[in-house]
C-alpha cells in the first residue's frame, strides 16, 4: 500500500466527508509533514478533530492511525530532502531535550530491529557468508562507515574479502569485473538509497554471485536484487542517518561468523595481539605519554 498511498487518497478523494477531504488534500500537498505529526497535530493543522483524523485513516483500510503514519513515512523515506529533514528535526526538537530524543529514539530502533529481525533470515546470511569463496563489500556515503567497519572485521575472520571503493559508478563496476557464482556481494545501503550501490548489487546478481542487501526494509531497492536481507530500523526524522540499529544488527553478524570460525578468529588475533604489541600500536596500561 505505500507506494501508492498518494494515489489511493486522491482516488477516494470524492467520497471523502468535508473534514476528511481537509486531511486528504493536505496530506497529498504536505506529505513530508504529515507523516510525522501526530492524530492531534496533523486535526490541529487542517482544523479537525483529532477523532476525525482517525477515522480518515480506518476510512483508508489501516487498523489505525499509527499504521497510516508508518505507511506514509515508509513512503517519504527516499524522497526527503536533506533540507525537509532539517526543518522536521527543528519542529520536533524545539524546545526539547536533544540529547534524550536522539538517544531515546535510537533504543528503540535496536528494539524494533531485534523484534523484527528474523532468525532464520539472519542465519541464511551467516551461511551465505561462510560458505562464499570471495566476500565482496560495497557501501557509499554514509553507508561507508557500516561498510568499513564490516570490512575490518572480516578481514580478521576471512582471506577472500574484497572491500570495493566508490568514487564513481565506473570503479565499482571495476572490482566487480570478477565476481562470479560462489562469490558473495553485500551491499549496504539506507534512505535516501545510493544509486550506485543499487546497480552494483544488480550486477553481481546478473553475474550469478550470491547477494546480500543489508538495507531498512523489503520495499528497499535493494531487496529486488538480493538473495538475502537483513533490515534494520533507520526511521529518520532526523537529517542526520541514525546507523545505531545497522551496526547493532552488522555488529551480530560478525559475531555469529566468528563463533563458526573460533578456532580461525583465535589464530589470528593471537598474531596480530604480537603485532600490536611489537610495534606499540595500543597504549599500554600506566603509560603516560600521549601518542606513540
Amino acid at each position: 500500500m505505500q507506494k501508492d498511498l498518494i494515489g489511493l487518497i486522491s482516488s477516494m478523494m470524492p467520497g471523502f466527508s468535508k473534514g476528511q477531504k481537509l486531511i486528504a488534500r493536505y496530506t497529498v500537498e504536505h506529505y513530508d509533514k504529515a507523516a510525522f505529526m501526530t492524530a492531534a497535530k496533523l486535526g490541529q493543522a487542517v482544523g479537525v478533530s483529532e477523532s476525525t483524523v482517525v477515522r480518515f485513516a480506518s476510512e483508508l483500510g489501516f487498523d489505525g492511525y499509527p499504521q497510516f503514519q508508518s505507511a506514509l513515512q515508509e513512503l517519504i523515506r527516499n524522497r526527503l530532502t536533506n533540507v525537509q529533514r532539517l526543518e522536521i528535526t527543528g519542529a520536533q526538537i524545539r524546545g526539547g531535550d536533544v540529547l534524550e530524543r536522539v538517544l531515546t529514539a535510537d533504543i528503540e530502533k535496536i528494539r524494533r530491529t531485534l523484534e523484527e529481525t528474523s532468525r532464520a533470515d539472519f542465519n541464511d546470511a551467516v551461511e551465505a557468508i561462510l560458505s562464499a569463496k570471495t566476500i565482496y563489500i560495497l557501501g557509499i556515503r554514509s553507508a561507508l562507515s557500516i561498510a568499513t567497519f564490516l570490512n575490518y572485521y572480516f578481514n580478521h575472520i576471512f582471506d577472500n574479502v574484497r572491500f570495493i571503493s566508490a568514487s564513481s559508478t565506473s570503479d565499482v563496476f571495476e572490482q566487480l569485473i570478477k565476481i562470479k557464482p560462489g562469490d558473495l556481494f553485500i551491499g549496504i545501503s539506507f534512505p535516501r538509497y545510493s544509486q550506485r550501490t543499487i546497480v552494483a548489487m544488480r550486477f553481481a546478481r546478473d553475474q550469478g554471485a550470491t547477494t546480500l542487501a543489508i538495507t531498512d526494509s523489503s520495499v528497499s531497492p535493494l531487496a529486488e536484487s538480493a538473495d538475502h536481507c537483513l533490515f534494520a530500523r533507520s526511521d529518520m526524522w532526523s537529517f542526520v542517518d541514525s546507523l545505531v540499529a545497522p551496526l547493532s544488527l552488522v555488529d551480530a553478524l560478525i559475531v555469529a561468523v566468528g563463533m563458526r570460525r573460533k578456532e580461525a578468529v583465535s589464530s589470528a588475533y593471537e598474531q596480530l595481539e604480537r603485532i600490536w604489541d611489537q610495534y606499540d600500536v595500543y597504549a599500554k596500561s600506566g603509560e603516560t605519554d600521549a601518542v606513540k
